[in-house]
């Protein structure tokens, strides 16, 4: 595989930190430049991050003492000396949509952790294990930005990481509809403890925006092309409520479901037992080996025992059992800033890059 170099667009943040620590040892991509808002730019990366380095791994030092760009006024720069950006700044939707366009039309590719182009029906957005065919809309993107190389492809919510891909296991028995709740990490909303005082023995019944992406954004990722745009799917219908509760990482989600042919629990397991995707075929650098995992246990998936499950890339499920609403209830875990984000964007930037579209 050919080796590729990259940026961090929003390198100071929460997933920003996060994609250096996946990438400072990274294969195929080699990290070339770091970019931030103007507050952060011209200073060494570790003075801007001092005082808000998130994790818990240190700095790595091969990116210590670059010093870091401006996010908005470098683009050409950046462009010039990178194949392609992964981007998580801390913009406004349509600021980050502008950005994101500005960096694509100087031929660059964006794999964006924003959620700003997530509703662009010609931009993808691949969860890889699930619609890596989505990847085919790039050309009608281009065409429309008049590029030859710069298109922008998108991760989905970090929150549904955990329980799309339970649900979409089960497809083939004709899903009606769902209900979730999710309880999701501060990590998410980009704080630690120390940053979010408010969530100490707390839980807030409310994340702006959650709850619609969580119902929505499945329905594209189900959704297929047609012409010049993915088109949604129209079905399963999803309800969802999203509350923020005191972990640091690791989204939760209960999950009810129903199905137009009931399938029995032992069909269930072993569907989600032999489920794999391109990923794993490919064998791709960040590919969990076994995408789902299973607990028997009734008190498992526990977000402080098995977020970090294959590297924080697989999604933990339990409890399955009937219902007396729905047909079944499970619970399911994914690491937010891991399969949820950072790490759930470099293993699409791994199956683009498979299949020649960096």
């Amino acid at each position: 595989m050919k080796n590729y170099n990259v940026a961090v667009i929003g390198a100071t943040g929460m997933v920003g930190q996060r994609f250096l620590l996946l990438l400072a040892d990274h294969p195929w991509f080699h990290v070339k430049a770091l970019a931030a808002s103007p507050s952060s730019a011209g200073k060494k990366y570790r003075d801007a991050v001092a005082g808000r380095w998130a994790m818990t791994s240190p700095i790595p030092e091969a990116f210590a003492d670059m010093v870091v760009y401006n996010a908005e006024a470098d683009v050409e720069k950046i462009a010039g000396m990178v194949d392609f950006v992964f981007c998580a700044v801390n913009m406004k939707k349509d600021e980050i949509r502008a950005l994101e366009e500005k960096y694509a039309k100087a031929e660059v590719p964006v794999i964006s952790n924003n959620s700003a182009h997530r509703g662009t029906p010609d931009v993808p957005m691949i969860i890889p294990e699930i619609n890596p065919g989505h990847a085919a809309i790039i050309d009608a993107q281009k065409k429309r930005l008049g590029t030859k190389r710069g298109f922008i492809a998108v991760k989905s919510n970090c929150s549904l990481q955990s329980y799309v891909p339970a649900l979409h296991a089960l497809k083939q028995y004709g899903i009606k509809c769902a209900a979730v709740s999710t309880y999701q990490a501060i990590s998410g909303a980009g704080k630690t403890f120390d940053r979010m005082p408010e969530i100490i023995d707390n839980v807030i019944p409310y994340i702006g925006g959650e709850e619609e992406k969580s119902e929505l954004e499945p329905l594209k990722i189900w959704g297929h092309i047609e012409g010049n745009a993915i088109v949604n799917a129209t079905a399963p219908k999803i309800t969802a409520q999203c509350l923020r509760v005191p972990v640091s990482d690791g989204h939760t989600a209960a999950v009810f479901v129903s199905f137009e042919k009931k399938p029995s629990k032992e069909e269930i397991l072993q569907a989600w037992a032999s489920f794999s995707g391109e990923p794993q075929a490919l064998q791709l650098p960040s590919a969990p080996k076994q995408f789902i995992h299973y607990f028997e246990e009734n008190d498992r998936p526990q977000a402080k025992l098995d977020r970090m499950l294959e590297n924080g890339m697989a999604v933990s499920v339990g409890r399955l059992r009937e219902d007396i609403v729905f047909d079944y209830k499970f619970v399911c875990l994914s690491h937010n800033t891991l399969r949820g984000a950072a790490g759930g964007a470099v293993l699409m930037a791994e199956l683009l890059a498979a299949k020649n579209y960096l």
